[in-house]
């Protein structure tokens, strides 16, 4: 009887064609090939969030593959953060979030040396450019929710996790401050290896207050600068916020070699 609700409820238009496009799928790499067809369909907006998918057998119907193969392009989509596909249940189109991204950046970083120096850099390069960009597109709402946060990272000072979650809150702010989706994407994603870098970074030595104090002011410097619109400042003030962490960065993890081997070639050039 569950099984035959479950029948009942699943979607079934009379055509999947208008949402797959033809069935005339070669027999290699068939899993792929029915990857891509979904994914089209869901790019397209044939397929939205939250529309469900045919079941693993009429998948395998619908394009004269094995139930198996279906099963796994399935899966394979689930991974990706494309669908949602749950044990008895439809399978859904899900939203685009951040947790594959995020899922991506833990494994290619992972705990090693150069990987968070890697992380260090890559920062360095996209973080004063989402400070200029929040400048030139911040609105009366963004202003307000930026100066929320420089109240709570003045009001955390010395005291490590309340300061890390503000910190975290303040640079991710910047990046929704830009209304450019993908920057928001990426920002959320780095969040658990920006984290981490906190971690490490706050634990190093026992802060003297002055020190907190240098840090919230290089931050309330970047704001300043975004609520006034002033792009050029705000990247500048972001650029001299990561180069003010510079020492505890070596201190930290080293120096970079990728970055010393830059450095050198570009001596080299120059002379």
């Amino acid at each position: 009887m569950q099984r035959d609700n479950a029948l009942a409820l699943e979607p079934q238009p009379e055509d999947w064609s208008a949402i797959f496009g033809a069935d005339d799928i070669a027999p290699s790499r068939l899993g792929d090939a029915v990857i891509e067809r979904l994914t089209q369909a869901i790019l397209d907006g044939r397929l939205k969030p939250g529309d469900a998918l045919p079941s693993e057998g009429r998948i395998a119907a619908r394009f004269g593959i094995s139930k198996p193969i279906a099963r796994e392009a399935l899966r394979e989509l689930a991974a990706m953060g494309v669908i949602q596909v749950q044990q008895g249940k439809t399978s859904r189109v899900r939203a685009i979030d951040s947790g594959p991204l995020a899922r991506f950046y833990r494994f290619a970083i992972g705990n090693t040396r150069q990987g968070m120096l890697d992380a260090v850099e890559l920062r360095r390069m996209i973080e004063p450019q989402i400070a200029r960009v929040a400048a030139g597109r911040r609105t009366p709402a963004d202003i307000v929710a930026l100066q929320a946060v420089l109240t709570r990272m003045k009001a955390s000072l010395g005291q490590i996790p309340a300061w890390m979650e503000a910190d975290l809150a303040f640079h991710n702010h910047l990046a929704v401050m830009t209304h450019n989706s993908l920057i928001m994407l990426q920002s959320k994603a780095l969040e658990p290896v920006v984290g981490q870098m906190m971690v490490r970074f706050n634990a190093r030595t026992e802060r003297e207050m002055p020190d907190w104090e240098a840090t919230f002011l290089r931050h309330a410097k970047v704001a300043d600068a975004v609520i006034a619109g002033d792009a050029t400042a705000a990247e500048t003030a972001m650029r001299q916020h990561f180069e003010a962490a510079e020492a505890a960065i070596a201190e930290i993890y080293g120096a970079n070699p990728a970055s010393d081997r830059d450095h050198r070639e570009d001596n080299h050039v120059q002379a």
